[in-house]
This record gives structure tokens, C-alpha cells and sequence, in this order.
């Protein structure tokens, strides 16, 4: 069962918290390294999309780093609260936002837990980057997103635990 946890760590060397909160119909996420809530996006999906398989979840790449699932294409982003300030950040927020729901999903899945796909709402307050990239995303940008989602699979895998 998906229970709620937080976990503090530097990433990519910014401080970075992430806490998970699970209710009946809906878990939030709080991705932050400025400390506060930043932009809240909430993720839904039809109960009938399927899923990636489970295996993909466990699979690394050749240089050794988690693989991350796809999100399903049926994805519905919304959002709720604050917008990032360039089409850049719009696009990299969805990206945050989109894989953690997925996760959210799969271990939901795995854990043997109602067929019900609950909502998840993320929030996003990312230290801005010294130098953005317009054109897709930058090395650090791309270091930065991969350590959070390696940070955010150590909390799911702490809150299975419990």
C-alpha cells in the first residue's frame, strides 16, 4: 500500500525535498528546491489506458541509470495553481509532472491496489538554471531531472515499506 513520505537530498548540488501525501481519491507531490509549493499540475488517465509493463520500472540503462517508463499518450495535464513563466518551463514542468504520475500509477499497480487511478497532483518549484535552454533540455537540466526522479523512486520505494 502507497503511503505518505518525504525525502531531502542534494541533487545535481541543490538541496531538494520531495514530499508525497496519499488521500482516498487523489496524492500529492511536492517537488521543491525553493522551498515552497511552486505551480500545482494535476495528472489524470482513463482507467482503461494500459500501462507500461512493470518491468521497465526495474530496468536500467547501460550506464546504469534507472530507465523511466513512458507516460501513457492519454495523459490529461491540468493546471491548478500558478504557471511557469516560459513555454521552456511549461514543457519541463509537464515532464516532472507527467513521470511522476506515472510512477504514482505503477506502483499503485504493483502494489496490488484497486483498479481505481487516483489522481496525482505535483507541484514544481525547481531552482531556475544559470543558463536555459530553449531548445530542449540542457546537460544540468537533464542531470537535474533525472536525480529527482531517482530521488522520488527512492520515496515510493520507502513508502511501500511502511
Amino acid at each position: 500500500m502507497l503511503a505518505s513520505g518525504q525525502i531531502a537530498a542534494q541533487v545535481n548540488g541543490t538541496y531538494t525535498e520531495i514530499s508525497l501525501q496519499t488521500f482516498a481519491d487523489r496524492v500529492i507531490v511536492l517537488i521543491t528546491q525553493l522551498g515552497k509549493v511552486g505551480n500545482l499540475t494535476q495528472a489524470s488517465i482513463p482507467q482503461t489506458t494500459p500501462l507500461p509493463s512493470v518491468e521497465i520500472f526495474v530496468q536500467t540503462t547501460s550506464e546504469g541509470e534507472a530507465q523511466l517508463p513512458t507516460p501513457p499518450a492519454a495523459i490529461q495535464l491540468t493546471p491548478l495553481l500558478g504557471y511557469p513563466p516560459s513555454n521552456h518551463l511549461q514543457t519541463l514542468h509537464a515532464l516532472y509532472v507527467s513521470h511522476v504520475a506515472t510512477l504514482v500509477w505503477m506502483v499503485e499497480v504493483t502494489g496490488a491496489l484497486s483498479s481505481n487511478r487516483r489522481s496525482v497532483i505535483v507541484g514544481v518549484a525547481l531552482q531556475p538554471q544559470a543558463n536555459p535552454s530553449e531548445n530542449g533540455l540542457s546537460s544540468q537540466e537533464r542531470e537535474t531531472f533525472l536525480g529527482i526522479m531517482d530521488l522520488f523512486q527512492t520515496t515510493l520505494s520507502s513508502t511501500l515499506q511502511k
